[in-house]
């Protein structure tokens, strides 16, 4: 199968991937956070080629994007108010609610679970292609499963070409994180099972007196997730990562510890760092062997280039790769939260 990239810029560009997606075929679409890999969801043969594409566990849960309030309200049995009110002030965003589903939602779409993820993407795109095709549109990130997450068409590309018709081809995603998933299943209580850049802070400050709270990720091998990103080994580059956190010389000193003693070893590492971390290690790491995230400090800088950063050394003759981390305030939550999975926790604190 030929693999096509098109930005589209008519109607007629929308109206081709939308025919598609109601053929049953498969589209990687851009949304505000990564690249989608889209079926229809309402189509449970489709659905299962979103699995056969990616080597997705059955288990793991998709998410239905949709245009517009209305058409959420179309894919769940029931919307609490609350959950409408995360809605009305998130949506478009990069928020996902876990919803009860409509009896009509294929069951391979939740992985078995009687609820169903909902999320409107902020991309103008991603609901004109949405809105074209007529059906919520069940996607995971478009990539193989537990590889970094795409935040470019070349990335989907790199990982889909020749399983998949058609990329959507909508520039470098803005946010370059995936969404935040809440539980709005219990009454009275939101549950963050996934954060993003929808913060804990600002969720709470909406609901005053609900209680919002985070969930402990999956442990229980034998236990189905809640959303997606919660149980399998996501996100992981090529070679091993360790991931440095804590307080930024701290950081520094240890990053140029193990960068040296990995060196003396006759490995060839790299570092994914800060600007003001690498500027200090300039003169022991070669330019070619670090990647720049940003100042430091500056999560959303970091959000946007991460995904990129851990394909980065894919094709060169790195054998490991250091990170520095970023605090657990804010954005630096969902940061530290894919970091963890994709070095399998091997996070260390210094």
């Amino acid at each position: 199968m030929d693999t096509e990239i098109l930005r589209p810029t008519s109607q007629a560009d929308f109206a081709r991937a939308a025919d598609l997606i109601r053929s049953g075929a498969l589209v990687a679409f851009p949304t505000e956070t990564v690249y989608g890999l889209g079926a229809n969801g309402l189509d449970a043969a489709a659905c299962a080629r979103i699995y056969e594409a990616k080597g997705r566990p059955s288990d793991n849960p998709l998410i239905l994007h949709v245009s517009d309030l209305a058409m959420a309200n179309q894919v769940t049995s029931y919307m609490p108010p609350f959950a409408a009110h995360l809605l009305t002030a998130f949506a478009p965003g990069p928020l996902t609610v876990i919803l009860p589903k409509a009896a009509h939602i294929p069951d391979i779409v939740t992985g078995g679970l009687p609820t169903v993820g909902v999320r409107c993407p902020d991309h103008t795109a991603a609901r004109r292609f949405i809105r074209t095709a007529g059906v919520p549109i069940a996607a995971p990130s478009a990539n193989t499963s537990g590889r970094p997450s795409p935040t470019t068409a070349a990335m989907v590309h790199a990982d889909m070409a020749g399983r998949i018709p058609l990329i959507l081809d909508g520039g470098s995603c803005r946010l370059g994180v995936e969404s935040t998933i809440v539980d709005c299943t219990e009454e009275g209580i939101v549950t963050i099972l996934r954060p993003g850049a929808i913060t804990c802070e600002m969720i709470a400050a909406e609901f005053p007196t609900i209680e919002v709270r985070m969930d402990a990720a999956l442990t229980e091998a034998d236990e189905t997730p809640r959303a997606p990103g919660m149980k399998y080994t996501h996100y992981a580059p090529r070679v091993p990562l360790t991931v440095y956190a804590g307080v930024g010389d701290a950081v520094t000193a240890a990053l140029r510890a193990e960068f040296m003693r990995r060196t003396a070893a006759g490995e060839r590492p790299a570092v994914i760092a800060s600007n003001e971390t690498l500027t200090d290690l300039g003169e022991i790491i070669p330019s070619e062997h670090m990647y720049n995230c940003g100042a430091r400090g500056n999560h959303s800088a970091f959000a946007a280039s991460l995904y990129d950063a851990l394909r980065h050394f894919d094709e060169s003759d790195i054998t490991s790769l250091l990170a520095e981390g970023t605090g657990p305030d804010g954005l630096g939550l969902a940061i530290m939260n894919r970091l963890r999975k994709a070095s399998g926790g091997d996070v260390r604190f210094v």
